[in-house]
């Protein structure tokens, strides 16, 4: 029986509780929604608005009042490229089971053909499959544990081809998938259901910098809302009946350039934790980091300074650590337009 160990301990709890006084006892869900929106807000830059939405959404969850009958939620996360989104889902993913791969995600980028709805719900009666019940879908990422919900994310939603995307209907309704052949169920009820959509963030640039020029920049007229744009571009891509079944859209900005610095910053701490396994240190002069920001383009995000870590920061510090092996820290400066590293003493 799943979650054998996670019920038996809850019904311990609830034997203990008996007497306890009226009001919210002990929830079976064990993470901390608000260790998760601290660790969110430290770690994704710019989307104050949007994570504390999640945040709401976060808190439902964790006093167990939502719906039996359907997800825990189902929320889209809107907005362009390299601003933290898919991010997000890993952080939540790595906070509530202790790592960022503890979900089911399904790149929805590579079922751009109407034939791939299949691979969701696997073959109808007679084609080849329908027996064995495949599914892209991982069962026990998906149901998740007693005490800690399943996560599941729909990546580059936008790109599946329309038969795959009706093809959730079900799945965010009703949280229960049946496959065509009817010899397997996966039940969605203890699922944060996360989706990603890069919709109506191009649309949504080209109307921002028009009043970046010419006459409305000087007489600055009244602006359509950038939910107004992002709404119709969403309504343009999907249908009203799966647009319905979204709990929750969050809007990611796009990043500013004064935020280079922070996004640096979260990019080389990924390094840092990279090089603790070979107990080293790093550190950067003023002259290094500038130089790594000098062609930050937000149309890019943080995997504009992604890049610029792994392919220029990165075969510095390596080759400095090949060749300086009994070293445990290394200095990383900027002379002449070209990063060095050097060695402590």
């Amino acid at each position: 029986m799943p979650f054998i160990n996670d019920q038996i301990e809850a019904n311990r709890r609830v034997i203990a509780e008996h007497e306890a006084p009226p009001g919210l006892r002990q929830t079976r869900y064990t993470f901390d929604p608000d260790h998760v929106s601290r660790a969110l807000q430290s770690r994704i830059v710019g989307q104050s608005e949007a994570l504390s939405h999640l945040d709401g959404l976060l808190q439902v969850v964790r006093a167990d009042i939502g719906s039996n009958h359907r997800p825990l939620g189902v929320c889209l996360l809107m907005g362009p490229t390299g601003v933290g989104k898919t991010e997000t889902v890993h952080i939540v993913s790595e906070l509530i089971h202790g790592s960022r791969q503890a979900l089911c995600r399904i790149d929805m980028n590579t079922l751009s053909q109407e034939h791939y709805a299949s691979a969701l719900t696997g073959a109808p009666p007679g084609y080849v499959g329908s027996k064995e019940g495949h599914t892209l879908f991982d069962a026990d990422k998906i149901q998740g544990s007693y005490s800690k919900p399943g996560i599941v994310l729909f990546d580059e939603l936008e790109k599946a081809s329309p038969e795959v995307i009706r093809s959730l209907l079900n799945i965010l309704d009703t949280g229960v998938l049946t496959l065509p052949a009817g010899n397997r169920t996966i039940h969605f009820h203890n699922t944060l259901i996360f989706m990603t959509s890069n919709l109506g963030a191009t649309e949504l640039l080209q109307y921002q910098n028009r009043f970046r020029r010419g006459w409305r920049k000087l007489l600055k007229p009244r602006q359509v809302s950038e939910s107004r744009i992002l709404d119709e571009a969403l309504n343009r891509r999907f249908d009203p009946e799966f647009v319905n079944r979204i709990d929750l859209i969050l809007q990611y900005q796009r990043l500013p350039e004064g935020e280079a610095g922070r996004l640096l910053d979260l990019e080389l701490d990924k390094l840092r934790r990279r090089l603790q396994d070979h107990h080293v240190d790093l550190e950067l002069t003023r002259a290094a980091r500038d130089f790594m920001c000098r062609d930050y383009d937000t149309r890019y995000g943080a995997r504009d300074l992604g890049r610029v870590v792994r392919h220029e920061l990165g075969p510095v510090v390596a080759r400095a650590m090949l060749s300086n092996p009994a070293s445990t820290g290394f200095d990383v400066d900027c002379t002449d337009n070209e990063l060095t590293a050097r060695a402590r003493a």
